[in-house]
């Protein structure tokens, strides 16, 4: 009985040491190095993916209006949205020549400095009506159908099933509808499981058939117009709701057909407008090459490997790229400063003619451009101390000369020399005698001053007593005077009449002006009531003398009317 229990627990003891060494953890194989990691030196890794411009909800907002387009109409708008400048110019022509569309209009606007996608575009003036209405729409889609053209085109599918779910995509009498199976995903490689470790298989979400939308007549293509609020059915994303553009009256008559909630206006008529189509299975663009050959357009065309579409930066017109990875791969770089410096212009032979026409300035007498500018500063600076030197120069030279006046003035040494000085000086006393022979209101003034004023005459006479040349003058006035007397007596009393004073002045003034001034015009003269209109106007008058009487004189007076007989009193006997 013993010994069975030592091998019964002789059991259990090597039970347990087993379970425990199961239980300790296997080491993991090496893990093989990931993609893009460093396995050997000077392999670096690779650059980690750039991030998205815009969010699948802000693509759907900007493809929304024109997703139910056929797909060489839609291929067509968004190569020329990558040119939004050019697309607002043809826009303005097409709306200019309202007449023009199809293969005609794309010939008339070949000689046009715009990419051949958007001389294109001409072609159908309902589209470019649409996309005229708003450019910074335009541009935003341009910009990301460089920066994320699968995810462009991934919207579209989106929206297209959301309408098909909806009830109104569907084949009619101007598209054709199908629906092409997406390729199957190849199988991801997968890590070898451990050794005694679970494996968990999470399949991928089955890939969305491809909905294509083609004309019905390839020589006629409709362009449609349509709510996106109301063709979509339930919108996915409250915050960005689409934009319903309303389409101009000329190309939608009010009797167009409706189908499925889309407009359908007059086909345009076209054999080679439409040279580019969706490639789906590899997000981009393909060229019909015979299509565009079939136009004698100014300029050639990106095209890349299989006649892939590829943006041409050279027509973009200075329209700034939106994100960093566009601006790289599309700026306008150059490879070295060198040649940097040959694109602004700056050669030898330039530099050379530069210097010449410097040297022709200098030997002129004129100064020479500033070179950069700071030299510029230098030359203004300098400039605002010299003229601030100048002035302070003619405030001190100004100054000088008041102090000179003022000793002047209060020098009599100098103001005698200053007499002397003029007294003289031949000139200065031949032109005092020739202003007082020749001028003959000066003499008449003195004539009748002479005649008419005591105190002056005695001042004359003093005056011409004490300077010779006043006395001559005085007396050839008095000659005059006595010569013709009756002619020194009328000035006299003309002068005599003049006012002395302001005051004087200004009554003479206006009591001229009052005899001169037209009779007041009648206020109600050509009214076709005189009589009414001089009522009005005197209403108030009788209050106002009313008014104006003492107190004691106004008696309130009250006039009542006789009640005719018979008439009920108010109040009485019931």
């Amino acid at each position: 009985m013993r010994v069975r229990l030592n091998v019964a627990l002789a059991a259990v003891v090597l039970s347990v040491a087993g379970c425990a060494k199961e239980s300790e953890p296997t080491p993991a194989p090496a893990a093989a190095p990931a993609a893009g990691t460093a396995t050997e030196a000077g392999n670096p890794p690779d650059a980690a993916p750039a991030p998205a411009v815009f969010s699948p909800a802000e693509l759907d907002q900007m493809v929304a209006p024109i997703a139910l387009y056929s797909d060489p109409l839609l291929a067509q708008v968004l190569m020329a949205a990558t040119y939004p400048g050019d697309v607002a110019d043809a826009a303005r022509w097409s709306e200019a020549h309202p007449d023009a569309q199809g293969d005609d209009a794309v010939r008339q606007v070949s000689d046009q400095p715009w990419d051949p996608s958007v001389q294109s575009l001409v072609a159908f003036p309902q589209a470019l009506a649409l996309l005229g209405q708003d450019p910074a729409w335009v541009q935003r889609l341009g910009d990301a159908f460089l920066a994320q053209p699968d995810a462009v085109m991934d919207a579209v599918q989106r929206l297209r099933h959301q309408a098909a779910d909806a009830g109104n995509l569907a084949s009619n009498e101007y598209q054709n509808v199908t629906t092409e199976p997406a390729p199957a995903a190849a199988p991801e490689p997968q890590a070898a499981p451990a050794a005694g470790s679970t494996t968990t298989v999470v399949q991928a979400a089955p890939a969305q058939d491809t909905i294509i939308i083609q004309p019905s007549d390839p020589e006629v293509v409709y362009v449609p117009t349509y709510n996106p609020t109301q063709v979509y059915g339930t919108w996915a994303y409250p915050s960005y709701p689409p934009t319903y553009y309303p389409p101009p009256s000329r190309y939608y008559a009010p009797g167009s057909a409706l189908v499925n909630g889309m407009m359908w206006g007059v086909g345009v008529a076209i054999t080679d407008s439409l040279w580019g189509d969706f490639n789906w299975g590899h997000d981009d663009i393909d060229i019909d090459i015979n299509r565009y050959n079939n136009f004698d357009f100014d300029r050639d065309i990106e095209i890349g490997n299989n006649n892939r579409w590829q943006h041409n930066s050279l027509h973009r017109d200075g329209v700034p790229y939106r994100d960093q990875a566009s601006r790289e791969r599309y700026g306008r770089q150059l490879d070295n400063p060198a040649s940097r410096d040959a694109f602004r212009g700056d050669t030898a032979n330039r530099t050379a003619e530069r210097e010449r026409a410097r040297q022709s300035l200098q030997s002129h007498g004129v100064q020479a451009p500033a070179r950069s500018n700071q030299e510029a500063r230098a030359r203004a600076q300098d400039a605002a101390r010299a003229g601030g030197l100048a002035g302070a120069d003619r405030d001190a030279a100004r100054a000088r000369a008041g102090e000179v006046a003022q000793q002047a003035r209060n020098n009599p040494q100098a103001r005698e020399r200053a007499q002397a000085a003029a007294a003289n000086h031949p000139q200065a006393r031949d032109r005092a005698q020739s202003a007082a022979a020749n001028h003959p209101q000066a003499r008449d003034r003195a004539q009748s001053a002479a005649a008419n004023h005591p105190q002056a005459r005695d001042r004359a006479q003093s005056a011409a007593a004490n300077h010779p040349q006043a006395r001559q003058q005085a007396h050839s006035a008095a000659q005059q005077a006595r010569a013709n007397p009756e002619q020194a007596r009328q000035k006299a009393a003309q002068r005599a009449n003049k006012p002395t004073t302001n005051t004087q002045a200004r009554q003479a003034a206006q009591q001229a002006h009052r005899s001169q001034a037209a009779p007041r015009n009648n206020a109600f003269s050509g009214a076709s009531r005189p009589s009414t209109s001089q009522a009005h106007a005197a209403r108030g008058q009788a209050s106002r003398a009313h008014a104006a009487q003492p107190r004691s004189t106004q008696a309130r007076q009250v006039n009542r009317q006789p009640r005719p007989q018979g008439h009920a009193q108010r109040g009485g006997r019931r």
